[in-house]
């Protein structure tokens, strides 16, 4: 088994940066581009993950899984994941940054730092 990473594809690019124009223009109609600071951004984004936990509260982390394979539990929970995605778009369009590219290069330093055969089935160390 190979350690590399996933062979690139420009759909996922295209994919998120659609999506960053669709939030772009949807500031912009509003104007609210005047209030996306990068602070302001990061912290309703933040907000926007703790409404995500708030919904995993109490649910054991045995059946979490089954318990929001329920359609309703899942919606609610897609619903904070979207609300999630949408600001960290909005906050990479306002620093600049190419989410794909990152993403990719976040993964390509950790298949460097967590090689499979070193890992496998445990939890690795911060390293």
């Amino acid at each position: 088994m190979t350690d590399s990473p996933p062979v690139r594809t420009d759909a996922p690019e295209r994919e998120i940066a659609e999506l960053t124009r669709l939030v772009r223009e949807f500031s912009t109609e509003r104007d609210w581009q005047q209030f996306h600071d990068p602070k302001s951004v990061i912290l309703a984004l933040v907000g926007e993950v703790g409404e995500l936990a708030e919904l995993f509260q109490w649910v054991p982390a045995a059946t979490a899984v089954e318990a929001f394979a329920a359609p309703e539990r899942r919606a609610r929970a897609a619903e904070e994941m979207a609300d999630v995605l949408v600001y960290l778009v909005c906050l990479a369009d306002v620093l600049g940054v190419d989410l794909g590219a990152a993403a990719r290069a976040k993964l390509a330093d950790s298949h460097r730092r967590f090689a499979a055969d070193e890992v496998r089935g445990r939890a690795p160390e911060k390293r």
